[in-house]
């Protein structure tokens, strides 16, 4: 059996592996397969006869892919969505759909993604790489051009990044909570009831989205915020509650990129006003951590 096809082998061997680094890394499936790809490349053209960890080697080869994608997204960042429509839910061009990114994703944690989206390119490979994946910062190191304790550093900042504040606990953040994803889940299945069991009967929501004129900016009573959340079960599939400015709140991240955050107020159990932000520049101006465990 030649060298060749032992090489390919053990490349199918950790693929799903390597693409799940390469997805937390990025974000985004197309690019994930994309970095796949490349590590393929890279591999076949190398001599691998020393390797005496293919899963190791491979998982560098991909992180080096997946930091030179990360380091040029400023001079080459993806096309401009329209934050105010539905382009972001829709059927990609590259061939992935919103269903096989949302599931990707809900692997992950929508917030997570946003979060890491919001790091530069060196702290994020170290933390995923460390805290995902378990890598030493020996490993680590000469991916990000540091020594280890350099990159032990990154690594600690992107995880105070991730975890936001430390919270003592909060027993009003924890019944917030409960509430919040009780109105996710009965958005995500589109149940009438459930959602009414979780508005509060004079119930506002409110959105600063762009609307055509005439179309009121506020919608009053449990009924009809209901109805209206149950058009949104697309946006609820790329929701995740988070924590956002120290409040509990709703992150709608199609793709792993913050698309809008939904705040609200929890009075005895139940909603009392939603306020949905879609400006990018209060979004770009926002601090989103990961819920607690």
């Amino acid at each position: 059996m030649d060298e060749r096809n032992l090489s390919a082998e053990d490349f199918q061997t950790h693929r799903a592996h390597l693409r799940g680094v390469a997805y937390r890394m990025l974000g985004s499936l197309s690019e994930a397969e994309d970095a796949v790809q490349e590590a393929w490349l890279h591999h076949s053209r190398a001599d691998t006869r020393e390797v005496t960890n293919p899963r190791g080697w491979l998982t560098t080869v991909v992180a080096r892919v997946c930091l030179d994608f990360l380091r040029t997204r400023k001079s080459r960042r993806e096309e401009p969505e329209d934050e105010q429509g539905a382009e972001p839910f829709a059927t990609r061009t590259d061939g992935s759909t919103p269903e096989q990114e949302a599931l990707m994703a809900d692997s992950v944690g929508f917030a997570l993604l946003v979060v890491l989206d919001a790091l530069n390119p060196s702290e994020r490979i170290a933390f995923v790489l460390h805290d995902l994946f378990s890598m030493s910062f020996d490993e680590i190191a000469p991916i990000v051009g540091r020594n280890a304790a350099a990159t032990r550093q990154l690594a600690s900042r992107a995880r105070r990044r991730v975890h936001g504040a430390a919270l003592s606990p909060d027993a009003d953040l924890s019944r917030q909570r409960e509430v919040v994803s009780a109105f996710l889940a009965a958005t995500r299945g589109g149940d009438l009831d459930a959602l009414l069991a979780v508005l509060d009967p004079d119930v506002v929501a409110r959105t600063d989205m762009r609307l055509p004129t005439g179309a009121p900016k506020e919608v009053h009573g449990a009924s009809n915020v209901a109805s209206q959340a149950r058009l949104h079960a697309a946006r609820a599939r790329v929701s995740q509650v988070a924590l956002v400015d120290g409040q509990v709140a709703l992150v709608v991240a199609p793709r792993g990129r913050l698309h809008s955050v939904l705040f609200f107020t929890v009075v005895e159990g139940r909603i009392r006003t939603l306020d949905t932000v879609f400006n990018p520049t209060a979004l770009g101006q926002m601090e989103v951590a990961v819920f607690p465990a």
